[in-house]
């Protein structure tokens, strides 16, 4: 009989081994392993039991036979990745740049098989009068436990097991031995952990009628999925007007069809309000797949998933890779959101692969957020995406009245508190009238800017127009071209000794609150204060049902909540992420503020937003106040396209780390000059701009030199031909053991700074 060999990808994140090893299938498993099994493998010169994934089956052997191993067996503990899963990995894959393990492992939300859960319950066998005599016939002193459970079970003919064995005290044993007798039976289903909070209404809200606007938007998205050059729709919608209610309807449509579908959300602190609303509509087809979640409860989902038992799934990112059968919908709530882009390679956006996978399983895409990012909007622009336009909150509310405080001036009237006087006053006013405040600490862009207090100026590089960081030696670096120059003493602009690095903590705010508020129910929301599973519904809960007065927190708390009672919103250090090394700067404190200014108002009273700001002239901050977005995007897109930043081009970063400094600049310098020899042959095409290398903004970790070159082109797929260049060159070296290691990361289109 001839040998059939697997391809197997080796479990282990490394770029050396990043391709398929080649193993002998054993005669004993041939039936049962696939392409997704995983396996375990011996592997290296000692045989060393390895996992690995099957990506592919030969009938040749690509090297000497009697070198190829044999695969030790199948892990029968593992999810298989089925044909679908692998093709998405090895997209992934080539688009992000990674190795195909690591995309694997992105793509299987759930790799884990856990035991099922079984519900067992107790049957009476027999009719009452054969129980009875059976009763009749026990000695009491010595069969106690056996004549407990049969009384128990004249009255009711089945009894949940678990209180058969703890309320009545009857043993296995006992129940073994009746089952044997054929006086009682057992019967087992699969009972799946239940990750919806037991306080949750299924299926119980009335559907809210659309007014005609959401109508209009309803009928246009529908139109454009039905046509045949379906394009992705962006819902551009101010916050609080209804844009949720549009997605019901349209998921309502799509699971009429037999379909499901996929609502993708940025945060764990925005699941819980978000899947209240669909499964008090849609009941216990509704589930939630994240992070959070006991491995338990994971499995589950994606078990009743993959077996179409759902018909909605809800979750950030991740819950993007859901295995519906027949996937029809994917929705992407508050688009704009940074959370979409994973950190870890490979670095995808979520957008991105929910645009391919769409395409690929022929379903529609929507996405929708009051403040669209900019790539998204720019597409819509250029006809890429359909466009729909959400002008006016859902019933009678209205967008609230926002005012800038200039903290200069607060300064100068001898006001060093975090609070200006009118965001005090303002409290206060709430506080007496029983209603609610939010005041929202801006933690991005804090790491390592140096501005002046008294006039609010910013340290910049005078070659890239983003903000210098402050490293630890006196120096600052522009971590875009590598430009230093030492830490101010006074500010160049004014003469003030009032320059510094800038730090704000929500819990410095919260107790400064408590102090100046004693009264007052204050809660805090932040990373520490939602460490575990249940911190994030618990807060939130606390807060909808007026149990605090003032909830302090980072941008978890702008983000889509919805609290009718909140009628102040206070912006701490609002400039804040204004001046963060990163070219979405603006961008982003643009979305905070608007974000956060969308939280006031959404119930019957007015609301009020108090912006307080070191630079109050910026346009971000003045067109965020007044919920202006079209001209925030016309100065930021002019600003774009003047510097050939994303959208307007793509962006490549590169990201090298090396124990040894030179030979990782020098790795660097080396991919830098692939431009010229890759783009060279093809005349039609612009060289891609390259800027660096420089160093990373923390230059090293745990003794690891970090350091960043960028490449900025109009057409994506020349940059994707410079990252299977880049890789090219890692493996020649790896496979050179004289060469001392590089290891290299990839990011498209970066949300952040490196």
């Amino acid at each position: 009989m001839n040998s059939r060999y697997a391809d197997i990808i080796i479990d282990i994140s490394t770029e050396k081994l990043d391709r398929p090893f080649q193993y002998r299938v054993p005669e004993e498993i041939a039936d049962e392993i696939e392409e997704g099994s995983e396996v375990i493998i011996p592997f290296g010169k000692g045989d060393s039991e390895r996992k690995g994934y099957v990506v592919g089956f030969s009938d040749t052997p690509q090297i000497e036979v009697s070198k190829i191993k044999n695969i030790i067996g199948i892990n029968k503990k593992a999810v298989t990745a089925q044909g679908k899963v692998l093709s998405l990995a090895a997209w992934i894959r080539r688009r992000y740049g990674s190795t195909m393990i690591n995309a694997m492992r992105t793509v299987l939300p759930v790799r884990k098989k856990i035991k099922e859960a079984v519900y067992e319950t107790v049957w009476r066998n027999k009719d009452v009068p054969e129980i009875l005599e059976e009763i009749g016939n026990l000695n009491p002193a010595r069969y106690a436990a056996r004549i407990r459970l049969l009384n128990a079970l004249l009255s009711a003919e089945a009894i949940p097991k678990t209180m058969v064995t703890e309320r009545l005290n009857v043993s296995g044993a006992v129940m073994k031995t009746l089952e044997k007798q054929g006086l009682i039976r057992i019967e087992s289903t699969r009972e799946y952990r239940n990750p919806i909070p037991a306080k949750a209404a299924k299926g119980q809200a009335p559907v809210p009628g659309l007014n005609e606007e959401q109508q209009t938007i309803l009928s246009g998205i529908r139109k454009e999925l039905a046509s045949d050059d379906r394009r992705p729709c962006l819902i551009y919608g101010v916050t609080g007007s209804g844009k949720t209610e549009v997605y019901m309807e349209l998921a309502a449509e799509v699971i009429a069809e037999g379909k499901q579908v996929i609502v993708l959300i940025p945060e764990i602190a925005l699941t819980f309000q978000t899947l209240m609303r669909f499964y008090t509509r849609f009941g216990d087809r509704v589930s939630v797949l994240h992070s959070r979640l006991s491995d338990g409860e994971r499995f589950d989902q994606y078990e009743r998933a993959a077996r179409g038992e759902l018909d909605i799934m809800i979750g950030p990112r991740s819950a993007l890779f859901t295995p519906f059968p027949r996937l029809g919908l994917v929705v992407i709530d508050e688009e704009h959101e940074t959370s979409y882009k994973s950190e870890k390679m490979p670095k995808y956006h979520a957008r991105e692969v929910a645009e391919y996978l769409t395409k690929r399983e022929g379903a529609g895409l929507v996405l929708g957020s009051a403040t669209p990012s900019l790539e998204s909007f720019y597409k819509a622009d250029t006809g890429e995406y359909a466009l729909f336009t959400m002008r006016k909150r859902y019933g009678n509310a209205v967008l609230p009245k926002a005012r800038i405080v200039d903290m200069r001036e607060e300064l100068k009237a001898g006001n060093k508190s975090f609070l200006s006087g009118a965001l005090a006053e303002a409290i206060t006013e709430r506080l007496m009238r029983g209603e609610q405040s939010m005041i929202f600490i801006n933690r991005r862009g804090v790491a390592g800017f140096v501005s002046c207090r008294s006039c609010g100026y910013v340290v910049k590089c005078p070659h890239c127009d983003v903000s210098m960081t402050q490293h630890r030696n006196g120096m600052m670096v522009c971590h875009y071209c590598g430009y230093t120059m030492p830490v101010p003493k006074v500010c160049p602009d004014c003469g003030s000794k009032y320059i510094s690095g800038f730090r704000a903590g929500t819990e410095a705010v919260e107790n400064g609150l408590k102090e100046k508020y004693p009264t007052a129910r204050i809660i805090r929301m932040d990373a520490d204060s939602t460490s575990k599973k249940e911190d994030y519904e618990k807060i939130l809960s606390s807060f909808a049902d007026g149990e605090a007065d003032i909830l302090v927190g980072t941008q978890m708390i702008v983000k889509g909540h919805d609290f009718p009672n909140v009628t102040l919103v206070g912006a701490i250090a609002a400039d804040m992420s204004l001046h963060a090394a990163d070219y979405h700067a603006a961008e982003r404190t643009f979305e905070l503020i608007a974000q956060a200014a969308g939280r006031a108002g959404r119930g019957d009273k007015s609301g009020e937003v108090i912006i307080q700001s070191y630079d109050p002239e910026h346009y971000s901050l003045r067109f965020a106040s007044c919920h202006d977005y079209d001209s925030f995007y016309r100065q930021e897109i002019a600003l774009r396209k003047l510097t050939g930043y994303p959208p307007v081009n793509h962006m490549l970063v590169m990201q090298f780390f090396s124990k040894n400094e030179s030979a990782g600049m020098a790795r660097a310098k080396y991919i830098a000059g692939l431009s010229d020899r890759i783009i060279v042959a093809e005349d039609s095409v612009d060289k891609p701009e390259v800027i660096g290398p420089a160093p990373a903004s923390i230059g090293r970790i745990d003794d690891i030199y970090r350091i960043g070159l960028y490449f900025k082109h109009s057409d994506i797929n020349v940059l994707i031909k410079l990252k299977d260049a880049a890789e090219s060159v890692q493996a020649a070296c790896f496979a050179d053991r004289s060469k001392p290691e590089v290891s290299l990361q990839f990011d498209f289109d970066p949300v952040g700074g490196f």
